[in-house]
């Protein structure tokens, strides 16, 4: 089964968003994620705009990236935190999405956010289950 590493720094909202969908969506291929600095928590709000669209990630817990993970990976999508030392280099196909963190921001922002990362798994679905 193909598998993709979504990546962001605190894996507290943006690649937990992502793994949610993209593990909803996809049929023959699975994500998870993991941030190179976890938060404690997924953020609050990350939750309810998830929750908003029929996803619970409240259980969900941010993770350290691993070795492994990178090695198990098909596909690895950063989400925007291509910064040197904070984001993994890989030898598995890598892209950033470069989105914006939502830490901080209205829950507007945080809708905006969740639509694009929908947006773009749906094609990363699409193009992993051809």
């Amino acid at each position: 089964m193909k598998k993709v590493l979504f990546v962001c720094v605190e894996n507290s909202a943006r690649s937990q968003m992502a793994e949610a969908f993209f593990n909803k969506m996809a049929k023959s291929a699975r994500a998870e994620s993991a941030g190179t600095k976890p938060a404690a928590a997924v953020n609050p709000m990350a939750v309810e705009v998830m929750r908003e669209v029929g996803i619970d990630i409240s259980a969900a817990k941010p993770k350290m990236i691993t070795r492994e993970m990178l090695e198990a990976a098909d596909r690895v999508r950063t989400m925007g935190c291509i910064s040197g030392e904070l984001c993994p280099a890989t030898l598995v196909p890598t892209e950033d999405w470069g989105i914006e963190d939502p830490a901080g921001k209205s829950i507007e922002k945080f809708r905006e956010i969740r639509e694009l990362i929908r947006i773009r798994v749906e094609k990363l679905v699409e193009e992993m289950e051809r």
